[in-house]
């Protein structure tokens, strides 16, 4: 647990994702009280039951959920939803003392979660909270120019080389084929030039940033590289980046 709280919590798995399942679950930007809450790995993979109550926080809704545990509260990606409907939460993670600037309302306890499993196709409603809300069609990568300089990688020799250049600073250009704002108090991207192996999962890389890039934009980032990297709750990346700085290009 603690090894998620120094992160702050949670992102799953997409294209060319390397964790082992999926991306740790979300918490929106600006919802987080200054004291960081207790987040609790769970020992159920899902939640569910009817929804009792339904209150709307964009990019989110919380359901009061009758469970065979009895009442829970759950956060999921926003998505149009009825009292009364059937739900269930994937892959819920137990916030406690979480408040919600949004709602004006502190939670005694607060499952994030996703109303769709992890490895189901993009594009539905309560995708995996690192899919985003809904994803547009897929994006046609194509061929990418290498990024210039002595720290240019593409993202095949990134995966290639990655053994050094744990700690590194590297620069990568491709196009943005996923894009999830708000995941850890980070914008997650993700990579691809048209190099690598997409069975291999090698032609993409994950980025994390605090700058804000749309989904099918070339981009150039500059940021550190990270080996063997893991969140917690089974959530490990072989590769990311982190801390980048974005220049569309």
């Amino acid at each position: 647990m603690r090894r998620v709280l120094a992160l702050l919590f949670l992102a799953t798995a997409a294209v060319g994702c390397s964790s082992k399942s999926s991306e740790p679950a979300k918490i929106p930007l600006g919802e987080a009280s200054a004291a960081a809450p207790a987040v609790t790995p769970v020992a159920t993979e899902r939640l569910a039951g009817p929804v009792l109550e339904h209150l709307a926080a964009p990019p989110y809704v919380y359901l009061r959920v009758k469970t065979t545990q009895g009442e829970v509260w759950a956060a999921v990606p926003e998505v149009k939803i009825e009292n009364g409907a059937e739900v269930t939460v994937y892959n819920p993670m137990l916030m406690t003392k979480f408040e919600s600037k949004s709602l004006k309302r502190t939670f005694d306890e607060v499952y994030f979660g996703t109303l769709t499993p992890a490895g189901v196709a993009e594009g539905g409603a309560g995708d995996n909270p690192h899919a985003g809300v809904s994803q547009p069609a897929a994006i046609e990568v194509g061929k990418v120019e290498k990024a210039t300089g002595a720290d240019a990688r593409t993202v095949a020799e990134a995966w290639a080389q990655k053994a050094s250049l744990e700690g590194k600073t590297v620069v990568i250009r491709g196009k943005v084929v996923k894009y999830n704002p708000g995941v850890m108090g980070k914008n997650w991207i993700h990579l691809q030039d048209g190099s690598g192996d997409a069975g291999k999962g090698t032609n993409d890389i994950t980025v994390t940033s605090l700058d804000e890039v749309p989904k099918g934009q070339t981009v150039t980032i500059r940021g550190t590289a990270r080996t063997n990297k893991d969140f917690g709750a089974g959530y490990s990346y072989a590769l990311i980046v982190e801390d980048a700085r974005v220049v569309k290009n």
